[in-house]
């Protein structure tokens, strides 16, 4: 499959049925996706598998992913907007 419809096909599953997800996930896609680690990368495409209710729990910090490379890509997301 062709890298750009790859992409394409992730940037829109980036857009979820909450607004508040919306907000982070598509500016994260957008800006930071391509310069992620191949790993990293893995960790998005599982992070875009997982169910809206637990990625809102996740984000607005009331939860964690059990999986520490969802906890990581998680913490690095909210960090882009809540800068320690």
């Amino acid at each position: 499959m062709p890298e750009d419809l790859v992409y394409n096909r992730l940037r829109w599953r980036s857009r979820r049925g909450m607004l508040e997800l919306d907000l982070l996930l598509l500016p994260f896609f957008d800006e930071e996706y391509r310069g992620l680690s191949t790993e990293r990368q893995a960790a998005y495409v599982t992070l875009l598998e997982q169910d809206d209710p637990d990625l809102h729990v996740w984000f607005s910090q009331k939860g964690e992913p059990e999986d520490p490379d969802l906890l990581d890509l998680v913490r690095l997301i909210l960090d882009r907007v809540q800068p320690s």
